[in-house]
């Protein structure tokens, strides 16, 4: 990958800005965090015709923003140790403990805990992330060639 500092800079930021929103929401207590859920499980259902959903929606809809946010991270990270020529399982390695502390800072939240599943989860959607990254990189690479 093409590094330049410009891009080194933007990369570091939007990662930056990714885990301030992955955290920020983990600090949100249980109820607020729900409301928040519920606000756009309402959103989508209004957008989506064919009528409701099943109850356990919320919850899928909250593991979908999980492994959304982390696939991001993971694209993120790649990025950055792409640029750097660094080895391909440190972006792995700091996604899979980014997800540990996510899960860690929600022991001290009321109404939330701590998931094993959870950090299967954000971690599948890093690896997710560096894998859709290198698949875009190779295409992108193979088109300009040609």
């Amino acid at each position: 990958m093409i590094r330049t500092d410009k891009r080194i800079r933007l990369c570091v930021t939007l990662l930056i800005c990714n885990l301030v929103f992955i955290w920020g929401n983990s600090l949100l207590p249980g109820e607020i965090s729900g409301a928040i859920s519920d606000g756009v499980k309402d959103i989508l259902q209004s957008l989506i015709p064919g009528g409701e959903t099943s109850p356990a929606s919320g919850g899928l809809l909250r593991k979908a923003a999980h492994f959304t946010e982390f696939t991001l991270l993971g694209m993120c990270l790649a990025w950055l140790f792409g640029m750097l020529q660094k080895r391909r399982f440190w972006p792995l390695l700091l996604g899979v403990g980014a997800a540990c502390v996510d899960e860690t800072i929600q022991i001290f939240v009321p109404d939330r805990g701590p998931s094993i599943r959870d950090v299967a989860l954000d971690s599948c959607g890093v690896l997710t992330g560096m894998i859709l990254l290198y698949l875009g990189h190779t295409y992108y690479k193979r088109r300009t060639i040609t």
